[in-house]
């Protein structure tokens, strides 16, 4: 939200006070209190007079300070309130110059004595802070009332994070509405908002506020990222990394770390589709079709009109077209699937559950008390209070009674639309519950399926989400076009989310709206199978890869296979997401804060912390994308490539630029017909020209290897069926095991715990 009218002026009906002085500090246990008037104190005179900023500084962990700022400190608490772990640290020091709080090695500095400035300091640099009139209390002659706050941005710094959002990946320049919207991929609207960015600096910032937040990203104020709430508070906390990944880690301990998923999900979705006509024959032969062409198939999934019309959700099988649903499920899963419906918060009028919760209370209601209710999407329209405790066990006791049919899990679709003109049974407030409303509807499933599953095989596939919703994945892009243009909005957000703390993310290959034409289906298989979860999903037509051509077929079962050989390297990106709070697919800015050539890349990725992956967004195959420093290896043919530059190729569809990081041991399955499998069990590492003097580990599942190279000589240790594959290298002398000529270079098969290499020199 803008407040300013250029530089010098504020907009008409804008009222804004700023703190100008420290009037005294209270201390406390590691925290203290600020009070700033919004004048100069004088003479006692001055003392007769207001407003006067109340400013608190305390910190919940080592490294992360937050920052209350308060008006009128009279206001009603209201909820809900974001889940915060709290380990409440810091040493105070306050003196005539400043009062200083220092945790970790963060340090907030409230200047005494001169003008007003806020200073963040770590490492012995200033991270960033306040200046005069940065920080204000608003008021608008409509009756609105604000708490603003600016932090300065340096030349080179950048923002990123703020939700899944489909614009530039790079966020300075943006303004940012924290409000969950069913907007597509197409617009600045966003599913999944969330009031965090990092920056390249050191630092991310975390609105501890779960409604609506506005960012004026280095836009009303060109050299500040500005942020506001509408209320008399605000509370704000700046979290200290200094890289990126550190900052990840530090925000995703304060507000939760995604779940650890089961490996069955990683494996391929195939989808019903939404409006498309289908029955147990049609989903059958998508199955014999998958079978009979050797794609590899892990999890299928039924769409909306698995249930009867106007009657979603009733969470009953529509007789008509699923006569015997429990047969047909068991029938599926004798195949070795596993299934998925589709769900969402809302009751139609028409459904038997309308009559049910309305008598017992368990829906949203108006301030009149009649249940609130539209004709979007459903006629008559209700949404479930899942505020109310027994609204969430009635809800999940309808899907309890689907998983004992068979269900594996859920998608749980929208939760976006959520109104303000509501009374909650709680009685939190509309205003901070709108986007808050996602978290209680995820984690209701959720746990519902980890109660019944057991922990690490409870899964979702969500499309709505905010701050702490990480711990229920996986999450998805949402409605985009089937266009090359929707592609690249669906991993712009992608990149986005994982920057906000989402360990997993998924989209609909090919697009949802529209049907793409067999190149960009193709295109599209590559980047679906190189992402954390993959699905083909789509609108109105079906995503079987036959209906699309032949190559189609091919492509699928090549990517396929290959993201199922991944899957000992993927559990080790996985391990890092429930772990460290680190995304399985990062935005090179994150794997690389120190590339200036890395800021801004938003077509490119790195999967897990040794696979780079550009996605060929032309039907012809031409791509230019970025290579940072080192000899990099494309994984597909062993070709090796120069980094420092940007690199120009042309691909066919059987192929994408996948490369591994100088360095790397990239440990690869030996089954790729499905994901779920013992991964170190003929395990083969790939080894990428490690340099003189390194020692990389590498762990698979509970198996852990060691790579050592001094000199000439290789030494590797590990356990069980193994061998090991030497890219690019020629071999002398092998101890341990026996080598034979591979495409790419030596593979060598371990005999027993360690073999011994020497390595040929290189001409």
């Amino acid at each position: 939200m803008k407040f300013s009218d250029g530089y010098w002026m504020m907009r008409e009906g804008v009222h804004a006070v700023h703190p100008v002085e420290v009037l005294d500090v209270a201390e406390g246990p590691g925290s203290f209190s600020v009070q700033a008037p919004v004048q100069r104190i004088r003479h006692r005179g001055d003392l007769l007079k207001g407003p006067v900023v109340t400013v608190d500084c305390a910190s919940p962990m080592p490294d992360v300070i937050g920052v209350t700022i308060t008006h009128f400190a009279g206001e009603k608490a209201r909820g809900p309130r974001f889940e915060l772990a709290a380990d409440p640290t810091g040493d105070v020091r306050v003196n005539d110059d400043a009062a200083e709080l220092t945790s970790g090695a963060l340090t907030v500095r409230v200047r005494r004595g001169g003008e007003w400035g806020v200073d963040f300091l770590a490492g012995g640099r200033r991270l960033t802070g306040t200046a005069p009139k940065a920080t204000a209390v608003i008021d608008t002659d409509d009756g609105g009332h604000y708490v603003r706050e600016q932090l300065d941005l340096g030349v080179d710094h950048f923002v990123y994070g703020l939700g899944e959002r489909f614009g530039p990946l790079v966020k300075n320049g943006q303004s940012v509405d924290i409000w969950n919207a069913d907007g597509g991929t197409a617009s600045e609207q966003a599913y999944k908002n969330v009031p965090f960015y990092l920056t390249n600096a050191g630092y991310g910032v975390f609105v501890d506020h779960p409604g609506h937040v506005s960012f004026e990203v280095a836009s009303e104020a060109v050299a500040r990222t500005q942020f506001s709430v509408e209320g008399q508070s605000m509370r704000y906390f700046v979290i200290y990394g200094p890289s990126p990944r550190e900052i990840l880690r530090k925000y995703t301990a304060l507000t939760g770390r995604p779940a650890r998923l089961p490996d069955w999900s990683f494996g391929l979705w195939l989808s019903t589709s939404f409006t498309t006509d289908y029955d147990e024959a049609t989903v059958s032969s998508f199955i014999d079709g998958m079978a009979e062409r050797d794609l590899p198939l892990s999890v299928f999934h039924f769409d909306c009109f698995w249930m009867r019309e106007f009657q979603w959700c009733d969470f009953e099988w529509d007789p008509r077209v699923f006569p015997d649903p429990a047969g047909m499920l068991r029938r599926l899963k004798e195949r070795g699937l596993r299934i998925c419906v589709w769900i969402n918060p809302y009751i139609g009028q028409r459904s038997p559950l309308f009559a049910e919760g309305r008598a017992r209370g368990y829906l949203l209601t108006r301030p009149d008390g009649d249940v609130w209710q539209w004709d979007k999407w459903q006629p008559g329209l209700a949404v479930v209070d899942f505020t109310n405790p027994e609204a969430r066990e009635w809800y999940a006791a309808k899907l309890e009674a689907l998983m004992d049919m068979g269900v594996d899990c859920f998608k749980t679709d929208f939760g976006e639309r959520i109104p303000t003109d509501v009374v909650y049974h709680d009685g939190s407030d509309p205003e901070r519950a709108h986007n808050y409303y996602t978290y209680l509807y995820n984690q209701t499933v959720f746990e519902l399926l980890r109660k019944k599953r057991g922990e690490g095989e409870a899964v979702v596939f969500a499309r709505s989400a905010t701050t702490g919703g990480q711990r229920f994945p996986v999450h998805w892009g949402g409605d985009c076009e089937s266009t090359f243009e929707a592609m690249g909005e669906s991993l712009r957000g992608g990149l986005s989310l994982g920057l906000s703390g989402f360990g997993y993310w998924s989209h609909d290959i090919g697009g949802f709206e529209g049907t793409p034409d067999p190149a960009l289906f193709k295109r599209w298989i590559a980047f679906g199978m190189l992402s954390s979860h993959s699905r083909l999903h789509g609108s109105h037509s079906y995503r079987v890869p036959w209906l699309f051509d032949e190559e189609s077929v091919d492509v699928l079962r090549d990517f396929t296979k290959l993201k199922m050989r991944l899957m000992p390297y993927l559990s080790g990106a996985a391990r890092q997401a429930y772990g460290e709070g680190l995304p399985m697919m990062r935005a090179m800015v994150l794997q690389f804060p120190d590339d200036p050539a890395c800021t801004h890349l938003e077509r490119q990725y790195m999967l897990g912390d040794d696979l780079l992956v550009a996605p060929v967004f032309s039907a012809d195959g031409d791509i230019s994308y970025y290579v940072p420093d080192g000899v990099w290896t494309h994984y597909l043919t062993g070709e090796r490539v120069h980094g420092g530059r940007w690199v120009r190729e042309r691909h066919g569809f059987g192929s994408v630029p996948l490369l591994a990081r100088p360095g790397a041991v990239i440990p690869e399955g030996s089954v790729d017909d499905r994901p779920d499998y013992d991964h170190a069990d003929g395990v083969t590492l790939r080894v990428y020209e490690p340099a003189d003097g390194t020692t990389v580990l590498t762990q698979v599942d509970d198996t852990s290897f060691t790579t050592v190279r001094n000199g000439a000589t290789l030494r590797v240790t590990g356990a069980g069926a193994w061998s090991v594959l030497l890219v690019n290298a020629r071999v002398a002398a092998v101890e341990g095991g026996e080598a034979s000529e591979h495409p790419q270079g030596v593979l060598v098969k371990a005999a027993g715990g360690e073999l011994v290499i020497t390595l040929e020199e290189e001409n």
